[in-house]
């Protein structure tokens, strides 16, 4: 599927508008998530707005975020809907997520401390090679090289210059469910020893769905929020912004820092 669009827009610059172009826009849908109940029927789960492509990586990893389970079918004729099998909670609240809220507000520390405990060790991590993650990041995207409007996410891990997946979206929690999703389809892949990357500012959200996918780092390129910290804090997450020429802002977990790197 195409993660842009050619869309009519008109560009004004210098000297006024400009000759009016056709340009490639970030594709938006609506994916539609449905499970059942306790009789069998099914009803809305879920709407999540992203870009289309990877889909079942996607509902996987908001599925492992949300704690629930089952196999997914797409609809034949709709590609825009999925149904999870199995009963649903009674009391699960169906969600209709946009691309830019994500899981916001839906959880907190103390209910993340009844789901999981501390991450397990991962290897020593160098600043130096952290740093330049969101750059071998920014070189994979190439649906933002397009239109400018989309998130990435990729998975890397200690020796190895490329990433392990890389995913595009319109939403940042989307390209990071995306990359969860990919992962936990992976068993043998050791998920503490792996570093989140993603092109974004790193809220709770990001924390919690790298805490609950037993992801060892995350790197991002703007700052991170009071609550991911402390999230990143409290159950041992390396978390690192701002990471750009070379520079990096540790908020959280260094003592996953190299022996030569720790405070």
């Amino acid at each position: 599927m195409a993660l842009n669009d050619p869309w009519p827009v008109q560009r004004f610059g210098p000297t006024g508008l400009e000759e009016p172009i056709s340009d490639l826009v970030a594709v938006e849908e609506p994916l539609e998530l449905r499970g059942r109940d306790a009789a069998g029927l099914e009803r809305p789960l879920a709407v999540l707005m992203r870009t289309p492509g990877a889909d079942r990586e996607l509902l996987r990893g908001w599925l492992h975020a949300e704690g629930l389970s089952g196999d997914l079918t797409p609809h034949p004729e709709n590609p825009n809907l999925w149904v999870l099998s199995g009963e649903v909670p009674p009391d699960y609240a169906a969600r209709h997520a946009s691309s830019a809220c994500g899981i916001c507000g839906s959880g907190s520390i103390e209910r993340l401390l009844l789901r999981t405990g501390d991450l397990p060790p991962g290897p020593p991590l160098d600043p130096a090679w952290l740093a330049a993650l969101p750059e071998r990041l920014r070189a994979g995207q190439a649906g933002f090289a397009a239109s400018g409007g989309l998130h990435g996410a990729a998975l890397f891990i200690p020796g190895r210059a490329d990433p392990l997946c890389l995913f595009e979206d319109i939403g940042r929690h989307n390209a990071a469910d995306k990359v969860i999703g990919w992962a936990l389809d992976r068993p043998a892949l050791h998920r503490p020893a792996s570093v989140l990357v993603i092109s974004s500012r790193l809220g709770y959200e990001i924390a919690q769905k790298a805490v609950l996918a037993e992801i060892g780092a995350v790197v991002g390129v703007g700052a991170a929020t009071t609550l991911a910290a402390q999230t990143a804090q409290a159950f041992g997450l390396l978390l690192c912004g701002f990471a750009r020429h070379g520079r990096l802002t540790v908020y959280a977990g260094a003592e996953r820092l190299a022996d030569t790197y720790r405070p």
